[in-house]
């Protein structure tokens, strides 16, 4: 048998406290008969509170979430590590603090001894142990410790740890040595150290996702679109989101919270309950640093292949006078002399695109990527890369709305051939974007247009 225990669960009654003769005195008893009819254990002492509005409630979960964001914006680093031995078996940082898991496993080991031996002069200062956790300094960090029966989790702070974090340490400690027996006995017998497949359940429990980069939806459905439309606060975030991605390739909560509260006054919690709804939706979508990574360094690689092979990604410049000018010039630049003509060159695509002189954009931006592709400089090929890359999008993005306008007005017209070519040319559109974009619904949706259209013929 598995026994499960549900914390927190909310219960709708279904009754109006206005037509109810035994609210407020009776209600608890009537909830438990209710719940008891689903089987639940309900003999334990069980916490019992009355929300008696919809507000109220709201509230209740915007508060929620707000303390899970408090938290996991304190956490920096997480360990797990066994118990008897000290190794650790995930090292999961969160952000870029730098922490010496080495030293510091070390430093707990070494501190762990002193508190179990009872030798408490040699203990760091300001350690404490509360008979649950182990809470001390470690360098400008905050450390909080606690036991398993197999393992140690410890967790490094910005600042100290709140009660529900605390709470949180606890359950995710008896849930992971439930979920994951067999490889922690494992551990134990032969010293199996494989955990990396635990690493989503502890993304999960800590809510780290809130921290993630986070992109948009590629596709917006109508009854989306409109439920959106009835919410001014989504609407807001997604606008502001939209600014984000028109020039990264993601953005972060953190930074969306701020940009939304300089312009509309409402509290931070509220505006993230509704980015909250938002990610439940999919609307909001977690990504990972390292996806991320991974797709601006494909898109750089394809970049340097085809520009080794005179390819760059459009033939403006191919036979261009002035990339052939470029080119010799090039073989005679000093590495200063490169990177001011980078900056020109930069500088002049990004007028032309402000003037939404696209293709001069472009133009200008891969004389600088063929500039800093040649002489190797990493670090402004991943820079122009991106700027390439989302202009790339732009470019894509009107060529494939003037297709589908077109195709909408011949189909007005009652021309079905050529309503039907451009949606075939927006499909082929929509497929060269696919890997980038993600634009498989959209795809489904034109293809299912043109067998409807071709019904006409």
């Amino acid at each position: 048998m598995v026994y499960f225990q549900i914390s927190p669960i909310g219960f709708n009654c279904g009754t109006d406290k206005n037509n109810c003769n035994k609210y407020p005195d009776y209600c608890k008893e009537c909830v438990k008969t209710q719940l008891e009819k689903f089987g639940l254990d309900l003999k334990q002492n069980i916490k019992f509170t009355i929300i008696d509005s919809e507000e109220k409630r709201i509230q209740m979960f915007r508060n929620l979430i707000w303390q899970k964001f408090l938290d996991v914006l304190n956490l920096k680093h997480i360990l797990l590590m066994a118990k008897e031995s000290g190794l650790p078996i995930i090292d999961y940082p969160i952000s870029g603090a730098g922490v010496n898991t080495e030293l510091l496993t070390g430093f707990i080991q070494a501190n762990i001894t002193f508190s179990e031996s009872g030798n408490t002069s040699n203990s760091i200062e300001n350690y404490s142990n509360n008979h649950q956790f182990y809470e001390f300094q470690y360098e400008t960090f905050n450390i909080l410790l606690k036991n398993g029966q197999f393992i140690r989790i410890c967790l490094v702070l910005d600042h100290k740890a709140s009660e529900s974090l605390k709470t949180l340490v606890s359950e995710f400690l008896q849930d992971y040595e439930a979920r994951y027996l067999d490889k922690l006995e494992r551990l134990i017998n032969v010293g199996f150290l494989n955990f990396e497949d635990t690493i989503d359940f502890i993304i999960d429990t800590f809510n780290i996702k809130l921290v993630f980069p986070m992109i948009l939806t590629h596709t917006f459905l109508p009854d989306m679109l409109e439920s959106i439309k009835k919410k001014p606060i989504q609407k807001a975030i997604i606008d502001f989101a939209k600014q984000f991605l028109a020039t990264k390739q993601f953005f972060f909560v953190i930074n969306l919270l701020d940009e939304v509260q300089k312009i509309v006054n409402i509290d931070a919690n509220i505006l993230l309950y509704e980015i909250s709804l938002l990610l439940e939706r999919n609307i909001i979508i977690p990504t990972t640093i390292e996806f991320a990574e991974t797709k601006i360094l494909q898109f750089q690689e394809t970049q340097a292949i085809r520009i080794a092979n005179n390819e760059l990604i459009s033939s403006i410049i191919a036979n261009d006078d002035e990339i052939t000018e470029l080119k010799e010039k090039a073989k005679y630049m000093s590495e200063e002399d490169v990177k001011t003509s980078i900056s020109t060159y930069i500088r002049k695509a990004e007028t032309a695109e402000r003037a939404l002189i696209y293709k001069e954009a472009q133009k200008e931006y891969e004389k600088a990527l063929y500039l800093a592709t040649g002489f190797d400089m990493k670090e402004d090929i991943g820079r122009i890369s991106f700027l390439v890359l989302e202009l790339d999008k732009k470019i894509r993005e009107l060529d494939l709305e003037y297709t589908l306008n077109a195709g909408e007005k011949a189909e007005k017209r009652k021309d079905y051939i050529n309503a039907i070519n451009y949606c075939r040319q927006g499909l082929i559109l929509l497929r060269e974007a696919e890997e980038v974009n993600g634009n498989e619904s959209r795809i489904k949706k034109l293809e299912k247009k043109i067998k409807n259209l071709q019904k006409h013929l």
